[in-house]
């Protein structure tokens, strides 16, 4: 995946300086797959949270950048960086990773091939980076306006997800055991959408109880609710999810008046509104 780069100083800045090239987001990681730049604010517990409104490095993926510069910027800050992590979430791929881990008690591929199985989805070609232990971690895109939240086995043993937040290790890095590598016939794809309907097994799903469709006041007005008591941090989410619950069970036209006044009222717009919950149409297949 990497491309020969004349002024690059270490192989891990060459592979990253590649990888930005696609519009990916990097950040300089050590051996032991952690960022390589520790907290400007480590020593002062009296500093408030930051996301690198400070200016400085060292903010973990929030530092994560595809502008050449910058790149060459963090690993200069970090010489024995050596590999690299690709933040997911973010524009313009808003990568979904899905880490298919390896052990002696789990069968992760086995797992995933059963859950496509009975929720009825393939996974379509796409990268797929193999890691020293023998795992493979698959890159997919997902909605833009979706996110999608980080799981360790969730999904099923020994499938963890690195969504908004997270970060992927990218090809060519090097750690403690062994290089990660591009496999075979995968480094020229571009990263796949996510298949439907594993996109919404991997959203976070309402605590009260399910409505069934007959039912429709009574479960599209808990829809509405859901929405209504979102955090900040998860008002689109939360809004994607309802609405494409809503289009599934045939209510989706009834709900878009009322489902964008609610997420208005958590304090999106209704641009936005209007947005994602077109998104979730064209997600299951109707168009808004």
């Amino acid at each position: 995946m990497a491309t020969t780069d004349r002024q690059a100083t270490t192989p891990a800045l060459a592979h990253a300086l590649s990888a930005a090239e696609r519009g990916l987001r990097v950040i300089p990681l050590t051996r032991t797959k952690l960022p390589a730049l520790r907290s400007p604010h480590r020593d002062d517990p009296a500093s408030g949270p930051c996301r690198g409104e400070c200016g400085r490095f060292g903010h973990g993926v929030h530092d994560a950048s595809a502008d050449p510069a910058r790149v060459r910027a963090l690993f200069a800050a970090a010489p024995w960086a050596t590999g690299y992590g690709i933040a997911c979430g973010l524009p313009p791929h808003h990568l979904i990773g899905v880490d298919l881990d390896v052990t002696s008690r789990t069968d992760s591929s086995a797992a995933l091939r059963d859950l496509a199985s009975r929720h009825l989805f393939t996974i379509p070609p796409t990268v797929v980076v193999l890691t020293p232990s023998g795992g493979r971690h698959l890159w997919l895109t997902g909605p833009p306006d979706v996110a999608v939240p980080n799981s360790a086995s969730r999904l099923a043993p020994g499938i963890d997800i690195r969504g908004a937040g997270g970060y992927l290790v990218g090809p060519g890095s090097r750690t403690r055991h062994g290089v990660y590598t591009t496999a075979p016939g995968t480094a020229h794809l571009a990263p796949a959408p996510c298949p439907r309907a594993l996109l919404r097994l991997l959203l976070p799903r309402p605590r009260a109880p399910r409505h069934t469709p007959s039912t429709d006041g009574a479960h599209g007005r808990g829809l509405v609710q859901f929405v209504l008591a979102a955090p900040e941090g998860e008002r689109n989410t939360r809004l994607f999810w309802a609405a494409c619950r809503a289009y599934e069970d045939g209510i989706g036209p009834a709900l878009v008046a009322p489902l964008a006044e609610a997420a208005r009222t958590t304090g999106l717009t209704e641009r936005e509104a209007r947005a994602t919950i077109a998104s979730a149409a064209r997600m299951t297949g109707h168009h808004p």
